[in-house]
């Protein structure tokens, strides 16, 4: 059936300001509201030789309910996600002052010792560590024979190395028989600022990077 188009505007009428009206046209309930205000006009100037059917009716209520459900959805979906946003700034100020585990090649110094941490993919027959200048040169090397897959540490005396030994960096060369394996190196560092950004939680750390919580390795 054809049903002439009404002018809805004095349904509208009274609003108080521009906010207001995008809050009505938000608010599931207000939405309920003006979709039954306009039934009942459409009821009241339909043809009455061609009346609209119960079917009609039926399909327009299940459409209203259903936009109604998704408006109310997705306020419940957005309530969430403010309150996991505010429970992850929340467990990064927990952070502040720890130290964590990144994928990086930095040594950690402790009464002139490098220290280092790794993960290895699977078990090896033979693991090194080359400890190595910001060029590439081979400073020393550290055998730690053979390893289960896995994280593993080690220690290297820097004490007789002339130059800055903060700088130094290491790379794990490991082998099970004739193939390679992977190796993913770590370094300790401490979270000083936290923020929470669209890629979720977010830690400045004390050499300066920053990276997603969700990228730390581990927690000291």
């Amino acid at each position: 059936m054809f049903i002439s188009p009404i002018d809805t505007s004095a349904l509208d009428a009274g609003a108080a300001s521009t906010s207001g009206v995008t809050q009505r046209n938000t608010d599931p309930n207000a939405m309920q509201d003006r979709f039954l205000k306009l039934l009942v006009a459409q009821l009241q100037n339909q043809d009455p030789m061609n009346p609209m059917d119960n079917a009609q009716m039926t399909t327009q209520m299940a459409q209203i309910n259903t936009v109604t459900g998704l408006q109310q959805l997705n306020q419940t979906v957005q309530a969430m996600a403010q309150q996991f946003a505010g429970m992850q700034q929340l467990a990064g100020v927990s952070l502040i002052g720890r130290a964590v585990l990144c994928e990086g090649d930095g040594l950690t110094l402790v009464d002139h010792q490098a220290q280092g941490l790794f993960d290895l993919d699977q078990v090896a027959s033979e693991v090194s560590v080359e400890i190595v200048t910001p060029g590439g040169n081979v400073v020393d090397t550290v055998p730690l024979g053979a390893l289960d897959g896995g994280r593993h540490g080690f220690a290297w005396d820097a004490q007789g190395y002339e130059g800055d030994a903060n700088a130094l960096r290491y790379r794990v060369l490991a082998r099970n028989g004739k193939d390679a394996v992977a190796a993913s190196p770590l370094m300790q560092q401490a979270v000083i600022a936290t923020s929470v950004g669209p890629a979720g939680l977010m830690l400045t750390l004390g050499n300066g990077r920053t990276v997603a919580y969700s990228d730390i390795h581990g927690v000291i």
